[in-house]
C-alpha cells in the first residue's frame, strides 16, 4: 500500500510509521518534522551485514555512508550494529569521533579534503582514507610524515561505467569531479607513484558508479573492470591489493510502481561476479567493502507538515503550501525528485486530487513535487512526504533564515528527539 513497510494507518484513519501516530508527533514536536524508524534502519544494516557474511564468508564490511543522514544518534546506531562509517568530511568525521566510533572502520572520502580534515583524520587513526587525486596523495604523505603517522589508504577510480541513472549522480564516468580514471592510465600512474612513498600504505581501490540505481548490471560490471584493474597491479607492479571498495548507489522506492531489487539480490549477483572474476584472473579476492546509504535510511524516514495556503488556479493547477520547503528537502529543486505524498490525517480516504506541494521559501522553485495525486487537501491538515530518510535532513539550509526542523526517532511504538529544532538565537549565532 505504501511506499515503506514501516507505514500504515491506525483506527482513527491516521498515518503511522513504525507505528506511532503521525498526527500525535506532529502535535508533540511541531512541523516541519523529520521522523526516523529506528527499527527499520537497525533492519537494513543487518540485511547488507548478513549479506556479506553470507556471501563474503564475512571477508568484507559494510560502511554507512554518512552523507545520507548524519548525527550522534545514527553513528551509534551504525556502531551499536557493527557497521562500519563512510564519512565526507571534518564534519562528519568528527560527530563520529564524538561517539567514540572505531575509527579503523571509518573510510574517509572527498576530493578535496583540507589540511586539518586529511590531519583529523591521521590524529584520529581512520582506517582507510580514500584518495581522489595525485595532489591529495603527494599531500598527505608529507602530513603523515609530519605527524609520524603511516596513511592506510584507497584510490577512487573511475571505472567507466553508465550507471542508468541521473546526470548529477553519475559517479563512475570519466566526465566526473571524482577519482581517477581508468582508461587514461591515470589510475595506474597513480598507484605505481604511491607504492613507492614511505609513508603512505595502498591498502586498496574504491569505485562508486552513482546512486539511486535499480540495475544490478552496472554493479556487477564496475566489479569485474576493477578486479581486473587489481590484476593488471599484481602483474605490472607486482603489488597486492588486498581490498576492494565497490560504493553503494542501490536504489529505493519512492513512488508506489518503483520496483527496486532487494538489496540481498544486488548482494548476491556481484558476489558471484566477485568470485568467478577472482577464479578466471587467477589472483586471490579481496576484502570486499559496500557503502549504503539511501537505502539504509531512505525508507525509514517520513517528513511531517502542516498545510497552509490551497490556491487553485482554474484549468491550470492546484498548489497546497506547507510550513517548509526547499530548505528542509531541496531535492526536486535539484534534481526532480520524486516523492509520495499523503494527508497524514486523511489517509484512508482515496486520493482524488492532483496538486503541486510548494513551499515557504521566496522562490518559484521551490517544490516538493508536481502534479501529485493526494486526499482533499486543507488548511491545517499534515502532509506527510514519504521515503525522506536519506538527504533530506543532512541537505537542509537555512535558506531565508528558515529554522532546520526537529528529528524526531521512533521505536517500538514511543518516539523521542534526536536532532533539536534551531531557534531564532541559533539563527544568528555567529553573526557579529
Amino acid at each position: 500500500m505504501f511506499v515503506s513497510k514501516n507505514l500504515d494507518i491506525n483506527e482513527k484513519g491516521n498515518l503511522t510509521i513504525g507505528g506511532v501516530d503521525t498526527i500525535a508527533l506532529a502535535k508533540e514536536y511541531g512541523t516541519p518534522l523529520y521522523v526516523m524508524d529506528e527499527n527499520l534502519i537497525r533492519e537494513n544494516c543487518r540485511s547488507f551485514k548478513d549479506s556479506i557474511e553470507k556471501f563474503y564468508n564475512s571477508e568484507g564490511l559494510v560502511c554507512y555512508a554518512s552523507k545520507a543522514f548524519c548525527c550522534k544518534e545514527i553513528c551509534r546506531i551504525m556502531k551499536d550494529e557493527g557497521i562500519g562509517l563512510d564519512v565526507v568530511s571534518g564534519g562528519e568525521l568528527f560527530t563520529a569521533i564524538n561517539v567514540d566510533f572505531p575509527t579503523e572502520k571509518i573510510c574517509f572520502h572527498g576530493n578535496n579534503k583540507t589540511e586539518d580534515e586529511l590531519t583529523l583524520a591521521l590524529s584520529y587513526g581512520v582506517g582507510r582514507i580514500i584518495v581522489d587525486n595525485i595532489y591529495e596523495l603527494e599531500r598527505l604523505d608529507k602530513l603523515a610524515k609530519k605527524l609520524h603517522k603511516k596513511a592506510s589508504v584507497m584510490f577512487r577510480v573511475k571505472p567507466g561505467i553508465d550507471a542508468h541513472t541521473h546526470n548529477f549522480i553519475m559517479t563512475g564516468q570519466i566526465d566526473s569531479k571524482f577519482g581517477f580514471a581508468l582508461e587514461t592510465g591515470e589510475a595506474f600512474e597513480a598507484v605505481k607513484r604511491a607504492i613507492t612513498l614511505e609513508n603512505i600504505i595502498v591498502k586498496g581501490l574504491h569505485c562508486h558508479i552513482g546512486s539511486q540505481i535499480f540495475d544490478i548490471d552496472p554493479f556487477e560490471l564496475a566489479a569485474k573492470v576493477m578486479l581486473e584493474f587489481i590484476a593488471k597491479i599484481s602483474k605490472e607492479l607486482s603489488y597486492n591489493i588486498s581490498e576492494l571498495n565497490l560504493g553503494g548507489g542501490f536504489g529505493i522506492k519512492y513512488l508506489p510502481e518503483h520496483d527496486p531489487v532487494h538489496y540481498e539480490t544486488y548482494m548476491e549477483r556481484v558476489s558471484i561476479v566477485v568470485k568467478q572474476t577472482c577464479k578466471e584472473l587467477d589472483i586471490k579476492q579481496p576484502f570486499i567493502l559496500f557503502e549504503p546509504g539511501r537505502s539504509i535510511v531512505g525508507p525509514a524516514g517520513i517528513t511531517l507538515y502542516t498545510v497552509g495556503a490551497v490556491k487553485e488556479i482554474p484549468n491550470v493547477r492546484t498548489y497546497i503550501s506547507v510550513d517548509g520547503g526547499m530548505s528542509d528537502n531541496p531535492r526536486y529543486a535539484l534534481y526532480q525528485s520524486e516523492y509520495d505524498v499523503e494527508i497524514a490525517n486523511k489517509a484512508f480516504e482515496e486520493k482524488a486530487m492532483k496538486v503541486t506541494v510548494a513551499g515557504k521559501c521566496c522562490e518559484s522553485g521551490d517544490l516538493i513535487g508536481e502534479n501529485l495525486p493526494i486526499q482533499n487537501a486543507e488548511t491545517g491538515d499534515i502532509l506527510a512526504v514519504l521515503a525522506t530518510g536519506a538527504y533530506n535532513y543532512s541537505m537542509s539550509s537555512n535558506y531565508n533564515r528558515i529554522l532546520k526542523p526537529a528529528v524526531a526517532m521512533v521505536k517500538n511504538g514511543k518516539s523521542k528527539i534526536i536532532v533539536k529544532r534551531e531557534t531564532l538565537d541559533d539563527i544568528i549565532r555567529n553573526d557579529i
